[in-house]
């Protein structure tokens, strides 16, 4: 059985199409310089590059199985950073 959604556009969802990617983004990158390890920064890049293919898919599936979400996409342009993607 399908689960029924609605296209959510309001909040910090009329600015992205995915402001919980970006909150991951922002702590995969936080995390390791908050604790000094600039190493740890290498598999929080690597993560983040999953993150954006993730978003990629997440995003075609969203448009095909999701009515109103291709509107929402001519509405609300970027995936991730205003102005960039």
């Amino acid at each position: 059985m399908q689960r029924a959604g609605k296209v959510d556009d309001t909040g910090p969802y009329a600015i992205v199409r995915h402001p919980f990617h970006v909150a991951a983004f922002v702590l995969y990158g936080g995390i390791p310089l908050a604790l000094g390890s600039f190493w740890a920064l290498v598999p929080a890049a690597l993560a983040a590059l999953v993150l954006v293919v993730r978003t990629a898919f997440e995003d075609r599936m969203l448009q095909n199985e999701l009515d109103g979400y291709k509107e929402y996409t001519r509405r609300v342009r970027w995936r991730l950073v205003p102005g960039i993607w």
